[in-house]
Order: structure tokens, then sequence, then C-alpha cells
């Protein structure tokens, strides 16, 4: 499966942004879904996943409360909305999918396929 990810871009604090993920040559809900971010000089760490149906979702704590995942089966697409925005948010957003697993994963290593990337800045 390819994975293209859209919507970073340079906000204010406090401010939103929503990514999206769109997906392709495979089937879409054969996947569970993560967002991972990678901030400069530091390792990808995980921000949210979400299960191939949608109905169980999994936050890091520092996001949880401002940020929600969510997918679209019939679009091939999966979003994160990005509430109140924090310059320590600032990182390459990746996108990730693995096939369907009994729990969700939450580590990098875990998922097979990864998109490209977009930048998030937020600025103070």
């Amino acid at each position: 499966v390819q994975l293209q990810a859209s919507g970073g871009g340079l906000v204010q604090a406090g401010e939103s942004l929503r990514l999206s993920c769109a997906a392709s040559g495979g089937t879409f809900s054969s996947y569970d879904m993560g967002w991972f971010r990678q901030a400069p000089g530091k390792e990808r760490e995980f921000v949210a996943a979400i299960s191939w149906s949608g109905g169980r979702n999994s936050y890091a704590d520092s996001v949880k409360e401002r940020f929600t995942i969510s997918r679209d089966n019939a679009k091939n697409t999966v979003y994160l909305q990005m509430n109140s925005l924090k310059p320590e948010d600032t990182a390459v957003y990746y996108c990730a999918a693995v096939g369907r697993m009994w729990k969700l994963s939450l580590g990098p290593a875990e998922y097979n396929y990864w998109g490209q990337g977009t930048q998030v800045t937020v600025s103070s």
C-alpha cells in the first residue's frame, strides 16, 4: 500500500491543522493506521493510532485531548485533527500502516508502510 500525507503547514500556537493521509494500492480497511512525528535531532515518536474499523484508538499522552485520529474507509483516508497546537508539536508528521492486529501498534518498528511525511511548524 502507498501512503501520501498532506495538510502540514506553518501556524501559530493555539491554532489548528488537519493532516490527511491517502492510501492506494491496497485494501485500506485491512490496515490499522498510525501517525508518528519526528523533530530535528529526535527519534520518531508515536502520536496516535486507529484500528482498521475505527473502533479503537490510542494517543500519546502529549497530544491527548488536543489531537483526534479518524478514518474514512470509503475514501481510503486517515486524518489527524490537531487543535491547540504548541511549539513543541513542530515536527515532520508521518502516517503509517500495518495489517490488522489484535491490539493497536504503538511502535514505529511495528509498521510496514510509511508515507513521505508532512512538515508541521508551530510558532510561538
